[in-house]
């Protein structure tokens, strides 16, 4: 197939058209990039990705993970590239080389890891999670824990995790039980359990560090009494090397629905009284210094859901250009004319524009965030450079759960692209598909993304920071409409004025003794934010598209910037009217899902 999983065209128009990452290299920072190199590691991101990762996607989700005799082995195919993986400093890019990275900006990253991640998520999370682990350590660890972890956590020897979750505390974090108790030495002693941890244990690497959260004998209850440790799976003898093995075992893994080749573990600490932690930051700021963390994950798991619609597209959309099935509906009652490829058929057709727009929405909306963090680092100006870090707050919640959504909804349809092909293990949309769920319930369920929507990000700064969001995309379609894209622009400011709207009352409702009911409206409400921002982002490049085929852009081009526009229309003219159902909806404030009787729920 021409392209394989991301469509680079795209992924260029993106960082050189829409964004203009070249603007990155005017700063000191990155003065040592220009466009050309920022080309080519993606490049050789995207070559590495397909030669090396791609061909364990399959193999790894067949073979899947072992817990035999308390160990867990990873699939075999996953050995060689993760390896190659820590000789081509992929697994923390954004960070200086003196400490293992490629010093990236974030919005480049984003472009190496929809490859990286997108070719096989259950293999690279063994190394990116890495990334998190070290970065919470380098910013508010000690200097002894940064000389014992950092550069071998960015440079993926050894691994990280992320210890939150336990049997009774899911979402409510507040209410775990793991315990600490501080040592003479200074250390601290832990005792609990954990559960869905992904690549709690594994031979990949030679070590695993967890950051665990745990609470500190005599600390206050729920949240504001949490605390956070670093907890290696062999503590580190004085010389750096991993040395005898700590008090924290796997138990068991999960069998889950998709991501076979990711070890989800479930972790017991301290069941011989022997398990150590060191404590990073300060008692009681396990919360704050986890949520660094927690942003970055959110990030990736909106990546992570949009790769694998990426992928899921092309397959379908190279399926639908070979498969011959039916005849043209001009011809369909000569029982002669020839069978035709399925990409011929309205429906298909409808089916491949409506996966289109929202890889291209999502892949632009995915960027942006990255963006929106890499001005908030440069900026120099502090009231600016605020506004950008707000702004990315504001829409991590959107990006990671909408994206979440929308991608899988894109996996199932091209398993519908496939027909009965796509259902069975021949293809691999199937597998894309079971893959991609999982980014609904990673890092907070969509209805806890919605509920930070809601309840905090909305009235950041007594609302200022949404309405600064409308005034960009308000600015945006008054572009488009100077590039002869009124009807478009005119759509999607009416769809803007309902949202503000809606926005107000469901606030409101949300400050009121109906709250309940406001958040019962919540998931909606995130939608259809998300909706407005894929339009947004759409007829963004629509505009660009229609500068380019005014200045008489090549044949190749004008396949692509007609592609642009025609996503526009489509989401614009097709879907959005259903956003601004979905706006009245949400205007009625139904209670019905809050006023019913348990048991009348049935059953």
């Amino acid at each position: 197939m021409g392209q394989q999983l991301a469509d680079r065209r795209d992924i260029d128009f993106v960082m050189h058209e829409q964004l203009r990452y070249e603007a990155l290299t005017e700063h000191p920072r990155y003065s040592h990039y220009n466009r050309q190199t920022f080309d080519m590691i993606v490049a050789e991101a995207r070559r590495f990705a397909l030669k090396e990762i791609l061909p364990t996607y399959v193999q790894g989700d067949r073979e899947g993970v072992r817990f035999e005799n308390g160990a867990v082995i990873v699939p075999e195919c996953y050995r060689r590239p993760y390896a190659l993986l820590q000789q081509g400093e992929w697994c923390a890019v954004t960070e200086d080389p003196e400490v293992g990275g490629q010093g990236l900006p974030c919005s480049v990253a984003i472009a190496v890891n929809e490859y990286i991640t997108g070719t096989n998520f259950a293999f690279s999370s063994y190394a990116l999670m890495s990334h998190g682990a070290g970065k919470m350590i380098q910013l508010f660890g000690s200097d002894e824990l940064k000389r014992t972890y950092l550069k071998k956590l960015y440079t993926g020897q050894w691994s990280g995790t992320m210890l939150l979750t336990e049997s009774n505390a899911g979402s409510d974090v507040g209410a775990l039980s793991t315990a600490a108790v501080k040592n003479a030495d200074g250390s601290y002693s832990l005792t609990g359990s954990k559960i869905f941890i992904t690549g709690g244990d594994h031979d990949l690497a030679e070590n695993i560090v967890h950051p665990v959260l745990a609470r500190i004998e005599g600390a206050p209850a729920g949240t504001k009494g949490i605390s956070i440790f670093v907890v290696p799976k062999y503590l580190v003898n004085a010389d750096g090397t991993p040395g005898e093995r700590n008090d924290i075992v796997c138990t068991g893994v999960e069998e889950k629905m998709g991501i076979h080749g990711s070890a989800t573990c479930a972790m017991a600490l301290g069941s011989k009284g022997a398990c150590r932690g060191w404590l990073l930051g300060e008692e009681n700021q396990g919360m704050k210094i986890m949520f660094h963390m927690m942003n970055e994950a959110r990030l990736g798991v909106g990546l992570q859901a949009f790769a694998h619609a990426s992928a899921a597209y092309l397959y379908a959309l190279d399926y639908a250009r070979q498969r011959r099935q039916g005849r043209d509906l001009e011809q369909l009652m000569n029982p002669e004319a020839p069978q035709v490829p399925i990409i011929s058929h309205p429906d298909v057709r409808r089916m491949l524009l409506g996966m289109k727009a929202y890889v291209e929405g999502m892949r632009s909306f995915t960027y942006y965030v990255a963006w929106c963090l890499d001005q908030a680092e440069l900026t120099e100006d502090p009231e600016a450079a605020a506004a950008w870090a707000d702004r990315a707050a504001l829409l991590t919640p959107v990006l990671k759960s909408y994206n979440a959504n929308r991608g899988f909804d894109v996996c199932v349809d091209a398993i519908q692209v496939f027909g009965g092909a796509g259902y069975t293990k021949d293809y691999p949309v199937e597998q894309v598909a079971r893959d991609c769920k999982i980014a609904s319930i990673y890092e907070g369920t969509d209805g806890i993304q919605a509920m930070d929507l809601l309840g905090r990000k909305m009235g950041m700064k007594q609302g200022a920071v949404f309405m600064a969001l409308m005034q960009t995309i308000q600015d945006q379609t008054a572009a488009a409409r100077d590039a002869g894209l009124a009807g478009l622009a005119d759509a999607l400011d009416a769809a803007l004025q309902r949202l503000g709207e809606t926005a107000l009352q469901l606030g409101q409702a949300a400050m009121s003794p109906a709250f309940k009911t406001a958040f019962a409206h919540s998931l909606p409400f995130l939608e259809v934010v998300g909706d407005c921002i894929m339009a947004w982002m759409l007829i963004w490049r629509a505009t660009i598209a229609s500068a380019k085929l005014s200045a008489g852009a090549g044949k190749k081009d004008r396949h692509f910037y007609n592609g642009q526009v025609k996503s526009a229309e489509f989401f614009i003219q097709n879907l959005l009217p259903v956003t601004m159902g979905k706006l009245a909806a949400i205007q009625a404030v139904g209670s019905a899902a809050v006023d019913i009787e348990d048991e009348a729920f049935g059953g």
